[in-house]
């Protein structure tokens, strides 16, 4: 017993260190836009990001089920708490080395592949619940799509409105109206993002046979709010200036256009229970607003980068996972 509280303890730090991480690596997707116009100084986007995303992440729960319970099942896990330490060390390098280098990469994709190869390196293929794990990697594959789409469309009904307006009226209530959807954009990311901490705590929590179901326990829930919001508090300048400045020369409305649209892909996923990728709906929103503006604008090589970033994410993970696995049991169990 005493040993499976200090791996837990493990645990806990590592899906709260993921946590922070994931809230200064994302922190970019929710304020970007609002930082790149000047509707928000630097400062108070990042106070409003982290106010937002701490009251997301109590506000929902089923993103976490999905991820403690869809890959794969860990009350059938023997080894299931030292799967998830080398899930969290996995998905931590991976954001750690697209954050230095300020690629937008999906802290999503890399906890759902490290997961993945943990359990089938760690249990075996035949622990892993491939119509679970297909489920999941849908939902992180098509939102990108679908929030390209309600971009684009959002940003051709906005030139239709406003479209023989003055630009300086058009920009100056935009960027009033940034302020809302950055907030609205913070909080999604809250409600979705935050919950995989939780899932994966929770996850290890019954493979240690401390709890039975996948109910997220209240400290849980608190702890992975904090720990994103203090990540948020941080800030990810490397990102900001990817997302807001090099993808093509954003203005209020495009903004505006892109926050609230990922902001209704992320939420429909959340209502739905699927863990998304707040960094690919985003990205892809600004595509989509940026296209509908003028195709020509958009820098379509830095967007191919990107998006070659999240091809990778899922198997890189995948492999690392396996890696850091085979390295704990070889130091510690052999």
């Amino acid at each position: 017993m005493d040993h499976t509280m200090i791996v837990l303890g493990i645990v806990i730090f590592l899906a709260l260190a993921f946590d922070f991480i994931n809230g200064f690596h994302d922190t970019a997707n929710a304020i970007a836009t609002s930082v790149s116009t000047r509707a928000l100084k630097p400062r108070h986007a990042i106070l409003l990001a982290a106010t937002m995303n701490f009251i997301g992440a109590l506000s929902f729960t089923g993103v976490a089920k999905t991820i403690g319970g869809s890959v794969a099942d860990p009350s059938k896990l023997d080894n299931g708490v030292e799967i998830v330490i080398a899930t969290l060390i996995a998905a931590i390098i991976w954001n750690l080395v697209t954050w230095w280098f300020g690629i937008p990469s999906s802290s999503s994709h890399a906890l759902i592949g490290a997961l993945a190869g943990a359990v089938f390196i760690g249990a075996g293929s035949d622990s892993l619940n491939y119509a679970g794990f297909t489920k999941i990697v849908e939902g992180l594959i098509f939102s990108p799509l679908i929030a390209f789409v309600v971009g684009y469309i959002m940003m051709t009904i906005l030139k239709v409105i406003f479209g023989r307006m003055s630009p300086h009226t058009v920009n100056k209530g935009f960027r009033t109206g940034q302020i809302m959807t950055a907030a609205l954009q913070s909080f999604t990311h809250g409600t979705n993002d935050a919950q995989k901490a939780m899932g994966i705590i929770t996850f290890a929590l019954v493979a240690g046979g401390v709890q039975e179901t996948l109910d997220v326990p209240l400290w849980v829930k608190i702890s992975a709010a904090t720990a994103m919001a203090l990540g948020t508090s941080v800030g990810g300048w490397k990102i900001i200036k990817t997302m807001g400045t090099k993808i093509f020369k954003i203005e209020p409305i495009n903004g505006f256009a892109a926050d609230l649209s990922a902001a209704s892909v992320i939420m429909t996923a959340t209502l739905t229970h699927l863990p998304v990728s707040t960094t690919h709906a985003i990205t892809s929103a600004i595509l989509g607003v940026g296209s509908a503006k003028r195709f020509s604008a958009v820098k379509w090589g830095l967007a191919g980068r990107i998006v070659i970033s999240w091809i990778v994410t899922i198997p890189i993970a995948f492999v690392l996972a396996m890696a850091v696995f085979k390295v704990i049991d070889l130091l510690f169990y052999r």
